[in-house]
């Protein structure tokens, strides 16, 4: 729960707050808040005993998806990622737990109390903020601090696991001469192209490639789909929302903007008591409400001489900044508008706001109409929902289900396990589809929860078992691997014959790479210069030679010359710490595999 902290965070109050609640919520509602850290039978795997559940999975799979930064399709790989990380997770918990590692409450309390996202404005650690995120987050104080205390236990390990290895300083040198030597040498690339003759395959050939790679020509097992959807956005499209309700939504969305205000401020005290100041308030409010200008009125009757000047200007406010009287009545006002008499620190204000800090309309005026639409559908929205629940649990078809909703039955093509585009690709759609009561019993599925506006269900229309394809079906492919394959093996042939004469310079077409080190950008394919790199020195000045082969294409390579290049300080430690650092996790890959080998682990 607390991975986020190894992710390199910034900060370990905001992830473990802020982003349980967003995955929570888009996962299963705003019930989940409630449940999310409670007991849930529903285990995916037990690890030495202990449980991980499905929602603890799901939840980190949805971060991942949301982020962008997984396409849809690796979703299904994503999700058993992630259930292998839980599992590391548990384990390092237990070995740590079991080797005596201790945060005291003290360590727990300096943490907490210098995280930002529990500080005001001050920097200071507010009780108050501090509960208050926990508990939007499902957590309680005692929940956190568990939390909390585990995370840093593991992270106690991996550190005290990392700075047991090291490297000498001869193999840091060593590393360093190996990073900055740079090699010179020539290439010269075949392709088909340059084949004396075109290639050709037997049949035979294909026949046995065929029999050989019958795997790479399965079809899976795959379903066709019909399901229906009920989408709150798509209803709240044909919603109408007027002018009025727009402007309405838009200043009480903006009810607490930060605003610049101007008071009068009428003192109370021993020159005047409140009676008078009283009496004066009302005499400067009458004057406005004559037409007399705020400005005006402020230097006629206002005993706070310095905002007088100015108009009464006392600059942009934020709630909060002169009490909760004059907030009141400050952040009631619209521009222009001014206020009643308000008492307030011995003394009397008339307040008026003169400009509020809020985006123009016209700029929010496209959210605040799906904002109104979505509330306006969202009665209709959860009568529909509920609707599809009874209906589909006891139907026999999705069509009458449609028709009594006021739906449409939409139909997909076949598709395998790890596949479906667009909305058949949210999480839980394709597991929904060949689970056991709708695959093999023929159920309409349970309504699938895409997100916060969207329910499915689905019913699988056919089925097919995995087979292997005919051979017929997928011939052009064969073909075309049994071709590629048997020109690679030409170009080598080529390639050897041309060694034979590769010191005769005039027999080949070399093309010069100079002083290139492993690092460098250039046009020369990555994966031919690391061959290069891999490649004996050359001795007694007589070049080295051989031959690469690439995809689709094969180099003729002659290693000349391997210099030690320049020294650079700055690389050359960056280059100390990456040694150390791989060195480091490898020690840790290390521990993680042998918990791994000796843990009982059972997956459901």
């Amino acid at each position: 729960m607390l991975q986020s902290i190894r992710d390199g965070s910034k900060s370990w109050g905001a992830k473990i707050i802020i982003g349980v609640v967003v995955a929570a919520m888009a996962l299963f509602g705003v019930e989940s808040l409630f449940t999310l850290f409670g007991a849930d039978p529903d285990e995916v795997v037990e690890v030495n005993g202990d449980s991980i559940k499905r929602q603890q999975v799901e939840m980190e799979v949805q971060r991942a998806m949301r982020s962008g930064q997984v396409p849809a399709e690796q979703e299904r790989a994503l999700r058993n990622d992630v259930l292998d990380q839980l599992i590391t997770q548990q384990l390092l918990t237990h070995y740590a737990e079991e080797g005596g590692f201790y945060v005291s409450e003290q360590q727990l309390d300096q943490l907490i109390v210098n995280l930002s996202e529990f500080q005001d404005q001050d920097g200071q650690f507010s009780s108050e903020l501090f509960r208050n995120r926990l508990a939007s987050a499902g957590y309680t104080p005692l929940s956190f601090r568990d939390e909390l205390r585990v995370d840093i236990k593991r992270r106690q390990l991996q550190q005290g696991m990392a700075f047991s290895d090291f490297s000498l300083e001869s193999e840091q040198q060593r590393l360093a001469a190996l990073q900055r030597q740079q090699r010179s040498f020539r290439y010269s690339m075949l392709t088909a192209d340059d084949l004396d003759e075109d290639v050709t395959v037997t049949e035979a050939q294909i026949e046995d490639y065929y029999a050989d790679n019958s795997e790479r020509f399965e079809r899976p097992e795959q379903v066709r789909v019909e399901y229906v959807v009920v989408d709150r956005r798509e209803m709240a499209d044909s919603v109408e929302i007027d002018e009025e309700q727009l402007r309405d939504a838009w200043r009480a969305d903006n009810d607490d903007a930060d605003r610049r205000v101007a008071h009068i401020m009428i003192n109370i005290g021993d020159e005047r008591s409140r009676e008078e100041a009283q009496e004066v308030a009302e005499e400067a409010l009458a004057a406005l409400e004559e037409g007399e200008s705020f400005a005006d009125t402020a230097a006629r009757y206002s005993d706070d001489t310095v905002s007088a000047e100015n108009g009464g200007d006392l600059g942009e406010i934020s709630r909060g900044f002169f009490g909760d009287a004059f907030d009141d009545a400050a952040f009631s006002l619209q521009e222009d508008e001014v206020s009643s008499i308000v008492e307030m620190d011995d003394a009397l204000h008339i307040i008026t706001v003169t400009d509020v800090d809020r985006p123009p309309f016209e700029q929010q005026r496209d959210v605040l109409r799906e904002q109104l639409a979505l509330e306006a559908v969202n009665d209709d929205f959860n009568q529909r929902v509920q609707q599809l629940i009874d209906d589909s649990f006891a139907a026999d078809d999705l069509q009458s289900v449609a028709d009594d909703i006021g739906l449409s039955v939409e139909q997909s093509d076949w598709l395998a396990r790890n596949e479906g585009s667009g909305i058949l690709s949210e999480p839980g759609v394709m597991d929904a589809a060949f689970s056991d009561d709708v695959l093999e019993e023929g159920y309409n599925s349970d309504v699938i929860e895409l997100d916060d506006d969207r329910r499915m269900v689905l019913r699988v229309a056919e089925h097919r078992d995995a087979t292997q394809l005919p051979l017929e079906d997928v011939r052009d492919q064969v073909v075309a691997a049994v071709t590629a394959k048997a020109e690679q093996q030409a170009m080598v042939a080529k390639a050897e014959r041309m060694l034979e004469n590769a010191e005769d310079d005039t027999a080949i077409d070399w093309l010069d790479v100079d002083s290139i080190s492993r690092e460098q950008q250039t046009t020369v394919p990555n994966s031919l210069v690391q061959s290069v790199f891999r490649m004996p020195h050359p001795e007694d000045g007589d070049a080295v030679f051989d031959i690469v082969e690439l995809p689709q294409s094969v180099a003729l390579v002659a290693l000349d010359e391997v210099t030690p290049g320049d020294v650079d300080e700055q690389t050359e430690q960056f280059v100390a710490q990456m040694a150390e650092q791989l060195r480091a996790q490898s020690v840790i890959q290390g521990l993680i595999d042998y918990l791994n080998s000796e843990a009982e682990i059972v997956r459901r």
